[in-house]
């Protein structure tokens, strides 16, 4: 099965906190790593979003061009994501001539099936820099809930879509000021127009009952107020309006969200282009049978259940007013919006802004890629909100993957070393260890049915109640106590079982800890990678607009995924007495890494 795991596009206006990759970044790895597993050709795509007045206001901050700082950003974002182990096949940015033709192409295209209508309306400008004012950069009180902090395109207290000019006493998140509202022509997407195929659409994947009812719901719900929406802006830094008339204006600009989303596709595209392949992607994006599933934090919903979906209705003609799909085909809907709730820290917000963060570069430099992933899938936001303390951590690091699995993997190594120096053969199966041996086994059904369903934390509680169990078959067993010559061969049995036990597990465990599971595979005599990982590459870009500029890829070769099943060890294969596979925590980090916090 084609399976496009199109992963939520980081924003570079900076490095990423836990609260973003606890949204996108690890869920999608995982699932797309058990996807492959289980035999399923995924296409894993997203990119560093590069567009919108956020990127020059910073940019002007910090007496940059807004190319330079984007440049930047990129690199780091990059970097830290292959870092925590997310195996794209390409990980790429909106600033590539690439993207500018596969958006440009979408926006023509729906414009010319009468989709995007010109109107007239009323723009947000600073009055002191004379600069457009982005939606988002806008605050107030709804005018629906009366929520005091709704901004200029969303409120996040009753979920409803708005525009800077609905908000009562609108100030500026900037500096404050009041902004001035001007007259400016803009394209709108008639999303009214596509409104009848939308909710079918939405019907038909909440009969399917997979989509997370959260996501469902408020999917339905926005539905009800549903109206044209601004696709362009009034901008000097984005992408060109593709419209005779418009080409020339130097300040119109296509909206950074309608440019975004189509980065899944664009870096489906350039995927295929570097392969040498160009029209590969289309088995991800024009089979019907293929499958597709959309990563994000729930702030981005209406942006993949609402405008995505309508930019491609209206791509294919499907709305009102009829047309013909363009020359990239009629392109799937979402399969599923996976969505996850919001990672709190320490009970409050993350906020850059104010310094109040957990920087995903910091942790993974102090404290390696394994304990965070391990916390985001034991207790991340997948369906609520979710706080991360820097004391479960600790918690979580030391007596689940220390003295849980960790403890199992080298107490194993060092007995299979001391008595044997390799794998034992073993002699005629016990009841208690053809017990231990169906545990196991069994876990490859109930942990991969979990994580089909994006149920992460359940997955992962699932596959630690299985290392339990093999834990306490070390326990009935007592390994350690079979010294004599006459108990040698029960030895060799229980060894020789553990093993096994310890292999499957570390094949159930890959997706979530793939660092580690390299480790392991290390321990148990293994040679090279178990599980591929990322790799970050300098590439050339592949058209003329981008002549002699490069800019860093995280790609990676995946074929070589160990299937999601359970693999015989062999006898003979020689193990040494082994080093920790994981590190334990000192108390102190806690209080260390609190008064960080504070600083």
């Amino acid at each position: 099965m084609k399976v496009l795991s199109a992963v939520a596009w980081p924003y570079a206006n900076g490095p990423r906190h836990l609260g973003h990759v606890a949204g996108f970044g690890v869920p999608s790895d995982v699932f797309s790593r058990y996807m492959r597993m289980a035999g399923h050709d995924v296409l894993m795509v997203s990119g560093s979003d590069e567009h919108g007045t956020p990127i020059l206001v910073q940019a002007d901050k910090e007496g940059v061009t807004a190319r330079e700082f984007v440049d930047r950003n990129h690199a780091v974002i990059a970097g830290e994501l292959t870092d925590l182990g997310c195996s794209y096949d390409l990980y790429t940015r909106t600033t590539t001539a690439n993207h500018y033709a596969v958006a440009q192409e979408l926006f023509h295209h729906v414009w010319e099936n009468g989709y995007l209508v010109e109107q007239t309306t009323r723009g947000a400008i600073s009055p002191s820099t004379g600069r457009t004012l982005p939606d988002r950069f806008i605050e107030g009180t709804c005018p629906i809930c009366g929520y005091g902090e709704a901004r200029g395109d969303q409120c996040d207290s009753c979920g409803n879509q708005l525009e800077p000019t609905d908000l009562v006493d609108p100030r500026s998140k900037i500096n404050g000021e009041t902004p001035d509202f001007v007259e400016t022509q803009h394209f709108f997407l008639d999303l009214p127009a596509l409104a009848g195929p939308l909710r079918a659409w939405l019907e038909e994947r909440a009969d399917s009952g997979t989509w997370r009812p959260n996501v469902i719901k408020f999917s339905l719900n926005i539905l009800d107020e549903i109206r044209p929406r601004a696709m362009t802006r009034d901008l000097d830094w984005g992408i060109p309006v593709p419209i005779d008339g418009w080409r020339e204006q130097p300040t119109k600009r296509l909206y950074v969200w309608f440019d975004a989303v189509i980065g899944y596709l664009s870096a489906s595209v350039e995927w295929a282009r570097r392969l040498g392949e160009p029209d590969r992607w289309r088995e991800w994006w024009n089979d019907p049978e293929a499958l597709s599933y959309y990563f994000m934090g729930k702030d981005n919903i209406t942006f993949h259940s609402q405008i995505w979906p309508a930019e491609l209705l209206a791509y294919a003609g499907r709305g009102e007013r009829g047309g013909e799909p363009g020359r990239y085909g009629e392109l799937n809907l979402p399969t599923e919006v996976v969505s996850s709730e919001y990672l709190t820290m320490e009970g409050r917000q993350f906020s850059t802004s104010r310094g109040y963060t957990i920087l995903v570069r910091d942790v993974l430099d102090r404290y390696g890629p394994d304990g965070i992933r391990y916390f985001i899938c034991a207790a991340g936001p997948e369906s609520q909100d979710s706080n991360f303390t820097w004391r479960e951590f600790v918690q979580r690091n030391n007596s689940e993957l220390v003295a849980g699995w960790g403890n199992l993997v080298s107490r194993t190594a060092a007995m299979v070393a001391k008595n044997f120096g390799e794998v034992p053969a073993p002699g005629p199966l016990e009841p208690v260890d053809e017990e231990v041996r169906a545990a196991v086994l069994a876990g490859f059904g109930s942990v991969g049915g979990l994580l089909e369903r994006h149920r992460q934390r359940a997955a992962i509680a699932e596959a630690m109640r299985v290392v339990g169990e093999v834990n306490a078959y070390v326990s009935r067993t007592e390994p350690f106590k079979l010294k004599g010559e006459h108990e040698r061969q029960r030895l060799a049995t229980v060894l020789h079982t553990l093993v096994q036990c310890v292999a499957d597990l570390n094949t159930i465990l890959a997706p979530f800890l793939p660092h580690a599971a390299n480790r392991v595979h290390a321990v148990l005599g293994g040679e090279g990678e178990f599980v591929p990982m990322p790799r970050l590459e300098t590439v050339e870009g592949l058209d003329a607009e981008d002549e002699g500029r490069s800019y860093p890829v995280i790609t990676g070769e995946y074929s070589a995924t160990p299937r999601w099943e359970s693999r015989a060890v062999v006898v003979g294969t020689p193990i040494s007495k082994p080093a920790p596979v994981f590190t334990k925590l000192d108390e102190s980090v806690v209080d260390d890494e609190l008064a960080r916090a504070q600083a």
